[in-house]
């Protein structure tokens, strides 16, 4: 039976994706954001998860039974990382304490629990791909490990069960985002379709010629939900991809294929699309004008930072699904349909031409 959500960080990719999922599913949606959506059907609430004062004044009237966690603000050190985003989810937990109202608590974090944190990205010793639930942390400091630590101790303390979500990159409608592959390499697309520039991969051999996988963020929303609602995923740490593998020297062709483009050849090191689209901000605002769009600013839709820090791996990076389907999770999601009905949107909300 469907309880009463509240889901943090609801205008990000996760969150947007999860409120759309949960309406659909009839629970009653509390929304957290420092700006959140007005959606019809959900109740917005704005707070600021680094002021505890916020917190509590925004949560003292709500009696949520669910709660998902899908936020985290970027720092300049992983030390920062950790202590900002762990505050987060604490004061987000002692304000909900006292009202006792909450049965489950769900963490999306991400496959940088296996990879290590970006000051340390894919250094080291990593562990043996596929990535399994079971490996233990890497022995680094980690935002990720920061911010389970705090939901498990507030759970020891009020007694609710928890789930963790660890999706590869996420594939899904936002705006705004902070790690954004989809809309990034539609923009990308786009510019290149409109200049002539060419359609060139970005990242490494290695994510080239490898295998690899990616979440869409509507199965990721079935999954919180599914972990939220089964007595058996209780207490749990579970992989979320789409069930799918690939090589980016396939997708590529696919993508390109969707703009109607034909990619430039692979040289055997990408050209990373922060200095790609160093000169684009104006490019695009020309042809959001030329087309109106509802976007100008290239700087709201694309994060090539992230996009370059997962194409330029030099790593193979694949995710195990065991445990989920052991469990009964068997839903399964193919990437290029991902990507392609995610573009389908992004045309509808007139984001690109």
């Amino acid at each position: 039976m469907a309880g009463s959500a509240l889901v943090v960080g609801a205008s990000g990719i996760v969150g947007n994706n999860l409120v759309r999922h949960l309406r659909q599913q009839e629970w009653q949606i509390y929304a957290l954001a420092r700006r959140p959506p007005a959606n019809i059907g959900v109740q917005p609430v704005a707070a600021d998860l680094l002021d505890p004062a916020s917190v509590r004044k925004a949560l003292q009237d709500l009696r949520p039974t669910d709660v998902f966690i899908s936020t985290w603000l970027r720092q300049n050190t992983e030390a920062e990382n950790i202590r900002v985003n762990s505050a987060m989810v604490r004061n987000l937990l002692d304000a909900l304490s006292p009202a006792g109202s909450v049965r489950h608590v769900a963490l999306v974090t991400g496959l940088k629990h296996y990879l290590g944190p970006f000051e340390n990205y894919g250094k080291g010793k990593l562990p043996a791909t596929p990535f399994r639930e079971d490996q233990p942390r890497l022995e680094i400091e980690n935002f990720y490990y920061a911010q389970e630590d705090e939901v498990f101790a507030a759970a020891g303390r009020d007694g609710f069960g928890w789930s963790i979500h660890r999706p590869h990159t996420i594939i899904g409608y936002a705006v705004g985002n902070a790690m954004n592959m989809g809309v990034t390499l539609a923009v990308y697309a786009t510019i290149c379709r409109e200049t002539g520039r060419p359609f060139l991969f970005p990242g490494s051999a290695t994510q080239w010629n490898g295998l690899t996988d990616m979440t869409d963020a509507r199965l990721l929303a079935r999954h919180l939900e599914w972990a939220a609602t089964t007595p058996a995923a209780r207490n749990q740490a579970f992989n979320v991809v789409n069930g799918d593998v690939f090589r980016w020297s396939w997708m590529w062709q696919r993508l390109a294929d969707w703009f109607g483009l034909k990619p430039a050849p692979f040289q055997g090191e990408g050209i990373p699309l922060e200095r790609q689209l160093a000169d684009a901000g104006p490019i695009w605002s020309d042809i959001a004008r030329k087309y109106r769009l509802a976007e100008p600013e290239l700087g709201v839709l694309t994060s090539a930072w992230h996009t370059d820090a997962d194409l330029g791996r030099p790593i193979e990076v694949v995710t195990d699904m065991s445990k989920s389907r052991k469990l009964g999770f068997l839903d399964y999601q193919t990437t290029d349909d991902s990507f392609f009905d995610l573009f389908a949107r992004l045309l509808d909300e007139r984001l690109i031409p």
